[in-house]
């Protein structure tokens, strides 16, 4: 299997943090952020080679990281991708960045696709199981509890074996407490689905829209993720990232 980290982001919304430094490699607690979704993401399953898409602007920062990580990490297998962006108005989007590394690689195997800002101080096992009994797709999501809170994020209805029925961006009546997030598995059978995608000219941005294109034409279930999830988007889900990881060990 093959691990995609989503980090071609401008990160606007964390200036002036990020206007010289991208956001996954913000320290939250002892490491940069991009650490501990890579150390969560292990307990999903193997994972041979992990691939990060970033822009023009950040790739030689991400390459000076992996290159230090690398050598306290004898075994990760992980590459840079320039998706040659330089601004949020040319960016390609999260989905236009994933069909790049995927193209530009000739990837043809089972894909763990990750955003490089959502931390879990949850164990992913589970979520790698689901992957492994299913063998389609499968979306991570979590339950925020509260009807007036899943009102911000994409809404997911399922039915009693865990599979979408339903997948609504912000509705003002959610049909249920539980969230998609950014943290996807797509076996191989289904990667010419996402060209197909950007060919009929969908919006090749937020990559739960893929999620939302599909789940209607194949079956997409769904694995529940426990403990924390944080989406870093703000100074204030930093800080409480922080607070939340200040004392974890690597």
């Amino acid at each position: 299997m093959k691990q995609i980290i989503l980090a071609a982001g401008y990160a606007t919304r964390l200036y002036p943090l990020t206007e010289n430094t991208p956001k996954p490699l913000l320290h939250v607690g002892n490491r940069p952020m991009i650490e501990h979704v890579i150390s969560s993401t292990a307990a999903i399953g193997v994972i041979d080679e992990t691939y990060i898409v970033t822009n023009n602007r950040f790739t030689d920062q991400f390459n000076h990281w992996l290159t230090e990580y690398t050598q306290t990490h004898h075994n990760f297998c992980g590459k840079v991708i320039n998706d040659r962006t330089t601004s949020n108005e040319d960016r390609l989007g999260a989905i236009g960045d994933l069909n790049l590394v995927l193209t530009q690689e000739n990837i043809a195997d089972d894909i763990l696709v990750v955003a490089g800002d959502n931390l879990f101080t949850g164990d992913l096992s589970n979520f790698g199981k689901h992957c492994r009994e299913h063998r389609k797709p499968v979306l991570g999501v979590f339950d925020v509890k509260s009807l007036e809170e899943a009102k911000k994020y994409g809404v997911v209805a399922i039915n009693e074996s865990g599979q979408i029925n339903s997948f609504e961006e912000k509705p003002t009546e959610p049909k249920s407490t539980l969230i998609g997030i950014a943290l996807y598995y797509y076996p191989k059978e289904i990667l010419p689905e996402i060209s197909r995608y950007l060919a009929e000219g969908n919006n090749p941005d937020q990559p739960g829209r893929f999620v939302q294109w599909l789940y209607p034409q194949k079956p997409v279930h769904t694995s529940s993720i426990t403990g924390n999830w944080l989406d870093i988007g703000s100074k204030e889900t930093l800080e409480a990232a922080n607070t939340l990881f200040i004392n974890q060990k690597e």
